[in-house]
């Protein structure tokens, strides 16, 4: 709808009064007590309260003392009043700071249609605002970029890069048609005077649309701050009409940037929730990425920059990077050789600003006082103001039509019926009279009725009527006049009856005039939580020092122990059942005690299992355990013995996957000793916590422990499930269940156009978004692949196994359409015939009878010659008879001797002694 604006119809200014400071009442009361927080270094204003005088002399000015006593007792107060109420925080009515405010009224004073320089434009501000012409030339470049309310031309920067704009005196802007059609309307704007009292600005603009949570504001007071961030208009004009039409309606940022966007605890932008944004990462082949989209509040340089120094400090690898933006962003990443893709992904998330966390705090000033308002309490009071604005434009707009009713009628009366002639009206000495007259004559009128009372302004424009008029007086036309008037009347009055329909056609028109272009530029998702441990690079390498007792990276000459990242945990176990967490250091004292067992460190991990058998102090039993190790606390020691003194382990391994072994152990031979050798299964024994004692071995002395045959993993498979919402795998139920995987087994992944790979079920893996069948590998399920070969126009079947790559490969053959696949045995499928063939009835083809199992490579048998509109999976007629399981054969005895206790972890680390003395 558009609104008919009037730049020079402003009250008088002699009406007006200054507002007044009451030094004693801040506008947002009488104390300091409701703001917190340090003052923001903004210019004080200046105090006109005077200082209290006491003399000391008699009438001598010079000594005078002058006391600074209550001096300050107002000053912190207004002035965290003037910045919170006049700078930092915008108005709940039209979305804008007063800055921003004067800016575009400023504009609206000179507006022509043409474009108009910067400078210009922050010049004629100046007559408004009480500040530098910087922070104008700022604000209006902010309001340029954003792109609702200015239409520029120039060089006005670049939100991506954060290039700066071009002078003031070189790039230039105008209002936007919508700035034209919903924001101004003199007739309904609150006016105040300036500053310096010379002009008059507005309160508010009458603003029709949500700017404020189109645009998004930020702002940092005096004690309390504002955060609210764009929103895409298109949406909030839907979510508008669905608020009038009583619906619900749901908010979510929406940033000029693009990128990704888990809004899942925006909790409608009040304070206390939380937005994650991500940039958007594309692969564009195996050791190249491309950042095109980036996280709120990022530039490219920033990113850049980040990224570098996750580099530098050995967080993530890369090779080279480059910046190619241009109008959309482009960062290219170069890999290393041998440096996987996804968990560069994951450590760009983790490690750098590709991830960012923003934290909403929905500000605004309401009734000339800062509120907390979520997003959706912003949008409803925008559409009441913008009801309330559109049915006083309406009552605006009847009165006008009323007053054009009246001044057509008495304009008739007047004329038909010679008032003008009469010798009263002729004859009358002054104006009062002839008006007289003229009220007498028209009120003595029979069966005549008005729109409403006449004035003496009403009469008044019939003395002004012309003879010309008079003499070229057309009754149709006049008639036709009324018609016209009293239409458009109705119309008004049946819009006022239903202003709330009228809101939503407003709002609609808006929609289809600018909604094409308001598409939304951020994806909202759900983000998985990424573990720095597990996506960092293992850049350094830790070693220990058995004879000095330090650890560390720095300790090049040392024992190599593993692989390690800068914020990696180690675990370190001593021989006498002690245990400590710590940090990687550069070299750190952990004591001469001799370690049995260092590595890295995950917490959490439940899968892996200490195996061990430890002696009861100097001369006691023997118990054996398994326990886990999650979290604790660092550098605090713990103990894997019951805690008796001089107690020592005699037999340690690590499993990592909960692996459990049989050792064989002999006793030290004693008169009476019936049994010097026997066995023990760890596989028997439960998984406990670290502090438990254990379960008793024996009361005999042990003179050696040998391993007899290593064992599997007593905790089964791991269970992997798939969470399509964020596409990527995990152990904890997210998502679809995929099925339980053993240490060896493969991911079978199927995408859209018919790829396929395998990989493992680790949880760093990414998947593509048209990724449709995710599965366990099996390399003895038969698949079978109808395509289209699009040069020949002909369908073709094959059948096959999928082969165990990692290099994907299309099931259909380069350049082929693939139309359907399936995994059952003895699929078949029904060929619909089209063009000359189409009276032909379908046609059923059994896979396995129609062509034998082949390579995937294979091209396959062609289906038929004849024309073919669709091929269609059938049910099948018969199935597979169930295979009998296979005997399993008795594994082998393997008992090996281990030759010393102390050793490093490795992937299944067995560490015992082979003599055990005293």
């Amino acid at each position: 709808m558009s609104t008919e604006t009037h730049k020079n119809e402003y009250p008088d200014a002699g009406d007006l009064t200054p507002q007044e400071t009451n030094p004693d009442k801040s506008p947002l009361g009488n104390s300091s007590e409701n703001l917190s927080g340090d003052a923001a270094d903004v210019p004080c204003p200046k105090e006109e309260e005077e200082a209290d005088i006491s003399s000391t002399s008699d009438g001598n000015d010079k000594d005078r003392v002058h006391s600074l006593t209550n001096m300050y007792r107002t000053w912190f107060l207004d002035y965290a009043s003037y910045v919170i109420l006049e700078r930092a925080v915008p108005h709940i009515d039209d979305g804008l700071k007063p800055v921003q405010r004067r800016i575009l009224h400023a504009m609206h004073l000179f507006e022509n249609g043409h474009l108009h320089k910067v400078a210009k434009i922050v010049g004629q501000t100046m007559a408004f605002h009480p500040h530098g012409d910087a922070s104008i030339n700022d604000a209006l470049v902010q309001l340029g970029q954003k792109g609702y309310m200015v239409n520029t031309q120039g060089n006005w920067g670049n939100i991506l890069t954060g290039d700066e704009a071009a002078a003031g005196r070189y790039i230039e802007a105008k209002l936007s048609p919508l700035a034209l059609e919903v924001l101004f309307d003199s007739k309904l704007t609150e006016w105040k005077r300036s500053y310096d009292g010379t002009a008059l600005e507005p309160v508010s603009l009458p603003a029709r649309f949500p700017l404020l949570l189109a645009q998004g504001a930020e702002g940092i007071a005096v004690g309390l701050s504002s955060k609210i961030y764009p929103h895409n208009p298109k949406e909030l004009l839907e979510a508008a009409i669905a608020y009038l039409r009583r619906e619900e309606f749901v908010l979510y940022p929406d940033f000029p940037t693009g990128g990704l966007l888990d809004a899942e605890r925006y909790n409608d932008g009040l304070r206390g929730g939380v937005l994650k944004s991500r940039a958007k990462i594309e692969r564009i082949g195996d050791r190249l990425l491309s950042i095109t989209e980036l996280p709120f509040g990022k530039t490219t340089a920033t990113l850049i920059e980040s990224i570098l120094k996750a580099n530098e400090k050995g967080k993530i690898k890369i090779k080279h990077i480059d910046d190619m933006t241009a109008a959309t962003a482009d960062i290219r990443i170069q890999l290393p050789t041998g440096v996987s893709t996804d968990k560069t992904i994951d450590g760009l998330y983790a490690f750098t600003d590709c991830e960012v966390s923003l934290s909403p705090n929905a500000c605004v000033i309401k009734d000339g006082k800062p509120l907390f308002l979520g997003v959706s309490e912003i949008l409803k009071h925008n559409v009441n103001r913008t009801q309330h604005l559109l049915e006083e434009q309406l009552r605006y707009r009847l009165s006008e039509l009323t007053d054009s009713l009246l001044a057509a009628s008495l304009e008739r009366i007047f004329i038909e019926n010679r008032i003008y002639k009469d010798k009263e009206f002729e004859e009358a000495s002054n104006e009062i009279e002839a008006l007289t007259h003229v009220r007498q004559r028209i009120e003595g009128l029979e069966n005549i009725s008005f729109v409403r009372p006449i004035t003496q302004e009403d009469l008044k424009r019939l003395l002004g009527i012309k003879m010309a008029r008079i003499l070229r007086f057309n009754i149709a036309k006049h008639e036709e006049l009324i018609a016209k008037l009293t239409k458009e009347a109705n119309k008004v009055r049946k819009n006022l009856a239903n202003s709330t329909q009228y809101t939503i056609a407003h709002y609609e028109n808006l929609l289809k005039e600018y909604g094409e272009q308001w598409a939304r530029r951020t994806t909202l998702t759900r983000f998985g939580t990424i573990e720095a441990v597990k996506v960092i690079e293992t850049t350094e390498k830790l070693y220990i020092d058995r004879e000095g007792g330090f650890v560390g990276t720095s300790l090049k000459n040392a024992e190599y122990v593993a692989d390690c990242s800068p914020i990696d945990d180690i675990i370190i176990i001593y021989k006498n059942g002690t245990y400590l967490i710590t940090k990687v250091e550069d070299k750190k004292f952990i004591g001469k005690g001799e370690v049995i067992y260092i590595n890295r460190f995950q917490r959490n991990d439940v899968r892996t299992i200490y195996n061990l058998i430890y002696r009861q102090g100097k001369k006691g039993p023997y118990f054996i355990k398994r326990c886990s190790i999650t979290g604790i606390n660092r550098d605090k020691i713990y103990d894997l013995t019951d805690g008796t003194e001089h107690s020592r382990i005699v037999y340690f391994t690590a499993n990592f996957n909960g692996e459990a072994e049989v050792v064989r152990i002999t006793l030290k031979p004693q008169p009476r000793m019936r049994v010097l050798v026997f066995e023990k299964d760890f596989r028997e024994v439960p998984i406990r916590g670290k502090s438990t004692r254990g379960n008793l071995v024996t009361r005999a002395e042990i003179q050696r422990i040998a391993l007899k045959q290593r064992g599997g993993s007593t905790l089964g498979g791991r269970k992997v499930w798939f969470d399509r919402d964020v596409l990527r795998l995990n152990y904890n139920e997210q998502g679809d269940y995929i099925g339980e995987f053993e240490a060896n087994d493969r991911l079978l992944v199927i995408r859209k156009d018919g790829t396929v790979y395998t990989t493992d079920f680790s949880e760093s893996n990414h998947f593509a978004p048209d990724s449709i069948r995710i599965e366990k590998y099996d390399a003895g399920k038969v698949w079978s692949t109808v395509y289209k070969d699009p040069q020949q126009g002909f369908y073709y079947l094959k059948r096959f196994s999928m082969e165990d790559q990692t290099k994907p490969i299309l099931m259909q053959g380069e350049g082929n359409e693939l139309v359907l696949f399936s995994d059952t045995y003895y699929a078949r499928f029904g060929i619909i015939f089209g063009g000359h063939d189409a009276d032909r009835p379908e046609e059923l083809v059994e896979a396995a009878d129609f062509i034998g199992q082949k390579s995937i490579r294979a091209k396959g048998k062609r289906l038929t010659t004849r024309q073919v509109i669709a091929v269609e999976e059938r049910a099948p007629i018969r199935f597979p008879e169930p295979i009998a399981p296979a005997n399993l054969d008795e594994t082998k005895e393997n008992e090996e001797d281990i030759d010393d206790l102390a050793g490093r972890g490795t992937s299944s680390d067995t560490l015992f002694d082979e003599e055990i003395q005293e």
